[in-house]
Parts: structure tokens; C-alpha cells; sequence
């Protein structure tokens, strides 16, 4: 149940995998570029003794990929150490493994991988990670080791493709596969299945179940299409699948803040998102974290919708907006213009500092639309 949702008193976030780099642009408070963070690692680059500086090593700094993965930290005051959690593991087996090494990430210490649906670039990353955390315990076998959580949607598709418009029922393509439940065991993650929502990291963070659909302009992917099997799996064919009913969200409550959640790729509509997580928990919506899905023409229509939305119609208004991965440049242009620089232009290797205030939190009061 989401009264099961602890109140945390600080959030870290840092994103692993995305699709942009941003290194300087200003930031509002509580968010630091890549480069200031290299600068405080041991280690990084070499000292010029003749000119007194740190030589940087663009060799160790994080790189883009076309996908989402955001390490979450959670943490309550009343609690020694703080949860560690992956959201993500973005498209590859390239781009997270290095990334977690630019940004020095203690990956030991992550507890869970929480995968938010079944789509190549977001769960592409996941055995290399695995295996690098199982590779990395075992370096440090003197250290007590904790087993890595991997958290999925059980409705995994045999196959996904992609069918452009304006037609939307010829696959041009499909995507690579998810990793299969027995592939995760063997790279020793521990598989839990969950279509409905939960509560995890010791109650600091909310994964959703199934997201409902409530506002019109939102339909889906049109082009979403899914691999059947018939006749007892000897024949299959392609099938739409345009909901993604699969998808999840995750939400952190932070205190005197509100809810921060993250949305990976928002099939299920971002509207749609931040609807469900303030009627089930009646709190303010802080900050909205990932891919928004507005990019492209079969989108373009939905961008007004959204930005009007979320700047008018849900009150309080988010103080922060993080459009990012497959959110498209029509729909950040359009949030800056309406929330200035709360419309953040975040990428890879930023972090976030979201520190609770327990005293402003009574003064926090439910949204509504």
C-alpha cells in the first residue's frame, strides 16, 4: 500500500545513463555538473607539477547512450547508512559499467535494480552491471556482501518492435532482447516479480503496478508492437501492443518537498503518471525525473496538453521538471518557457541533492487538477 511510503530526509540522485551531456548550463541549488565531482575523486586525471594543476582524463568521464539508468540514494535521519538503488540500466553493455566507474559509484552497496518495463534501453545494461558488481564482491571478499535485487514487471515480451506512421502495422524493426529471468539469476542478480505497487530501499522508495490510463491525449505508442507465439509457440507473428502496460514509475517523498518521481520513457503518459502518484498519496508533486515520450511527430500534438497540465492545471505546480532521454527538444523548449529554470537540462553524470525539511513539511498540502 503507498501509506507503507517512508518520509526520507534527503535524496542524491545521479544519473548513469542518458541520452545528453550537459556540463554548463546553470544549475538552481542542489545540482552539480560531471566535471566539479571528477575534480573531488582520488585519483582522477594527473597533477602538472610545472603548472599546478589537475590534468583532466576525458578517458573517465561518463558517456551517452540512447537510454536511462539513475542511481538513486535514499536516506532517513534516523538510520545509520542509506539505501542504494539502480532505476535502469540503459541500452548496452558498454555505457552503465563505464559510467558507474567515471562517477567512482560504490555499486557493492546497491541493494536493488529496479527495471521500469521491458524495453531494450533501459534494461540493456543490466548483466554487464551484474556481472561487474559480482566481479567487484569478489575482489572484495573480505567485505560482508549483500545479494543485488533485480525488481521486474512478470509480463516479460518475447519480443518488441518498432512500427513507424503513418500506418503504424509494418515492423521495421525489433528491438534487441530483455534479459531473460534465468540470464539475470545466472549473472547473480536475485529476480522478484511485482505487477502491483510496493514499497522498497526499506520503505524510502514506490514502485508503481499498473498505471491507469485516464486522460485522453495519451495513447500510448502507436507503433508499440509485440512478438506472439500461436499454434502451442510453433508459429508467432507480430501483434499492437501500443499501452506498454508493463511500464512503472517510481516515487520518493522527501520532506517539506513533496514526491520525486521518475518516469523512464512515460508510455503510459507523464500526465497520467503524476496523476495516479497524487491521488494515491496526496502530496505535492516536487520534481518529475526522465523521459517524458514527446518526441516526434505522432507526439508533437501532446506537447501543449502536457506543458499546460503541468504548469496550470496541477496545483501546486512542480518546482522542478527534468525532461530527459526520449522527451524530444520541442517538449524542453516548451517547459522552459513555462517553468523557466525549473525546467532543469539535466544528462549524465549530474547529480542531485534534495535535502527534507521536517518542519516545512505540515505546512505541505495535497495537489489537485
Amino acid at each position: 500500500m503507498p501509506s507503507d511510503l517512508k518520509i526520507v530526509d534527503k535524496l542524491t540522485i545521479t544519473f548513469l545513463v542518458d541520452n545528453c551531456i550537459e556540463w554548463m548550463t546553470k544549475l538552481p541549488p542542489g545540482f552539480t555538473h560531471e566535471l566539479p565531482q571528477h575534480l573531488q575523486q582520488p585519483g582522477h586525471g594527473v597533477f602538472d607539477e610545472e603548472k599546478g594543476v589537475r590534468v583532466l582524463d576525458f578517458d573517465t568521464f561518463c558517456c551517452g547512450r540512447y537510454g536511462f539508468s539513475a542511481l538513486i540514494e535514499t536516506s532517513l535521519n534516523d538510520e545509520e547508512r542509506s539505501h542504494l538503488t539502480l532505476f535502469d540500466t540503459g541500452p548496452d553493455s558498454l555505457s552503465l559499467v563505464r559510467n558507474v566507474r567515471a562517477m567512482q559509484t560504490p555499486i557493492e552497496r546497491i541493494e536493488r535494480v529496479i527495471t521500469s518495463h521491458w524495453h531494450s534501453d533501459h534494461t540493456g545494461g543490466l548483466l554487464s552491471f551484474l556481472d561487474l558488481r559480482r566481479s567487484m564482491s569478489e575482489r572484495n571478499s573480505h567485505e560482508t556482501q549483500t545479494q543485488c535485487i533485480v525488481d521486474v514487471h512478470p509480463d516479460r515480451p518475447l519480443a518488441r518492435g518498432i512500427a513507424p506512421g503513418p500506418t503504424y502495422n509494418k515492423v521495421i524493426c525489433s528491438l534487441p532482447p530483455d534479459p531473460t529471468f534465468e540470464s539475470i539469476e545466472k549473472a547473480g542478480g536475485v529476480v522478484e516479480k511485482h505487477s502491483e505497487g510496493h514499497a522498497v530501499a526499506g520503505g524510502t522508495i514506490w514502485v508503481s503496478g499498473e498505471i491507469p490510463r485516464v486522460t485522453e491525449y495519451e495513447a500510448g505508442l502507436l507503433g508499440g508492437m509485440r512478438w506472439v507465439q500461436r499454434d502451442g509457440n510453433i508459429t508467432g507473428e507480430w501483434a499492437n501492443e501500443q499501452h506498454i502496460m508493463d511500464e512503472r514509475y517510481a516515487a520518493i517523498d522527501v520532506a517539506g518537498k513533496g514526491l520525486v518521481i521518475f518516469s523512464a520513457c512515460s508510455h503510459a503518459g507523464i500526465v497520467n503518471v503524476v496523476k495516479d502518484a497524487a491521488r494515491q498519496f496526496r502530496r505535492p508533486i516536487y520534481m518529475i525525473v526522465g523521459g517524458l515520450h514527446l518526441a516526434g511527430p505522432e507526439f508533437g500534438a501532446r506537447v501543449p496538453m502536457t506543458v499546460d497540465f503541468l504548469s496550470n492545471k496541477l496545483r501546486p505546480a512542480p518546482t522542478y521538471i527534468l525532461p530527459m532521454h526520449c522527451s524530444g527538444f520541442s517538449a524542453k523548449v516548451a517547459l522552459e518557457a513555462a517553468f523557466g529554470e525549473g525546467c532543469v537540462p539535466a544528462g549524465v553524470g549530474l547529480k542531485v541533492e534534495v535535502i527534507g525539511d521536517r518542519e516545512h513539511d505540515k505546512h505541505l498540502f495535497a495537489p489537485t487538477f
